[in-house]
């Protein structure tokens, strides 16, 4: 993959999507949101459409990630689509091959395979999804591996074959929310992409590690990182700061573990939260952008300064559909006045 920022084209920008659910709706609501999302997104020159794995969340409907993959492909035709990621201990490699083998065919040049390593959920659903392998972690990068080898033409003579897979140019890429990965990353010379959404404290020791144990390698020359980040944006600092009250809301069911259906806006948190529940909440902001478009720019410059990331992958929990489209629209439009860092 080419890895060098266009100066004449801006810096990358991508969707990440979790499939959420929003309070009165269903998950048949959300895919169709979902593909409405990414028609806007292609048609706003954004790169990639990313789905997660999630199980076992009431506001996360993206658990058959490879199915959900397969529909947004299918309804739009140039963006890039792909998981970020696939939780490779919850499958056998060879079904993961053959999987994206299949979405590569049917729509080629097209598809992304980001892989990470954690469950995606709770320790209980996790074993219920795995089974004898319920420690299939620590396997993770000879799974890695192996996913590489089902891949590789040179497997044509092994007993065990991807087919559709075998032979196709499929971009792998590792996935990270905390340190553990970037190491694997830099030795397999792999694209990385950390979890700065909800995970922001690692972020900077991470890409660091990643950068500087980087092993060149046929598909990659030089690192390249990807920043997921939070974004809501709106016309105006006080729009955006009363819709980002959802996502306050739904980072903290994720610390408290009373997980509901996303929520619509509120005027203030004060009621709905602690003082210790607002800290822990605030802690897992660190990579988000809320305001209007003077706001973003100011923030997200700084911020390509600061990590010289190759590319930035936007999720936007927002309760609105037409809010969430027009945030996204308006991050497009920043994205094309943000200089491009310079990377030593």
């Amino acid at each position: 993959m080419e890895n060098e920022i266009d100066q004449t084209t801006g810096i990358p920008y991508s969707v990440l999507d979790l499939a959420t659910v929003i309070a009165g709706s269903t998950p048949v609501d959300t895919f169709k949101h979902s593909l409405d999302l990414a028609k806007h997104a292609e048609a706003l020159g954004y790169t990639r459409y990313w789905l997660a794995e999630h199980h076992n969340m009431i506001s996360v409907a993206s658990s058959a990630t490879s199915v959900l993959i397969g529909y947004i492909a299918g309804g739009t035709k140039t963006i890039r689509v792909g998981s970020g990621g696939i939780m490779l201990p919850n499958h056998s490699p060879l079904v993961v091959a053959e999987q994206f083998g299949t979405l590569a065919s049917l729509y080629p040049d097209r598809i992304d395979l980001g892989l990470g390593r954690a469950p995606g959920t709770d320790q209980i659903t996790a074993m219920a999804i795995r089974g004898s392998r319920f420690n299939a972690a620590n396997d993770f990068p000879e799974d890695v591996q192996q996913l590489e080898d089902y891949f590789s033409e040179d497997n044509m003579n092994s007993q065990v074959r991807a087919i559709p897979g075998e032979g196709l140019d499929i971009p792998i890429w590792i996935l990270g929310s905390s340190t553990d990965s970037a190491r694997l990353a830099a030795a397999k010379g792999l694209p990385y992409a950390f979890a700065s959404h909800f995970a922001p404290a690692q972020f900077l020791t991470a890409i660091k590690i990643y950068r500087d144990n980087f092993k060149p390698s046929e598909r990659l020359k030089k690192p390249y990182v990807i920043s997921c980040i939070n974004v809501v944006a709106a016309d105006t600092d006080e729009i955006a700061n009363k819709l980002v009250t959802s996502l306050l809301q739904f980072f903290m069911g994720v610390i408290t573990g009373r997980r509901r259906l996303l929520q619509p806006p509120v005027d203030s948190m004060d009621d709905i939260w602690n003082a210790q529940e607002a800290e822990a909440v605030g802690q897992m902001l660190g990579c988000s952008f809320i305001g209007g478009p003077e706001t973003i720019k100011q923030d997200i410059q700084s911020f390509m300064d600061q990590t010289k990331v190759d590319e930035v992958m936007v999720t936007s929990h927002i309760y609105d559909h037409k809010a969430r489209l027009h945030s996204y629209e308006l991050f497009a439009e920043i994205m094309k006045t943000v200089n491009a860092p310079l990377v030593s």
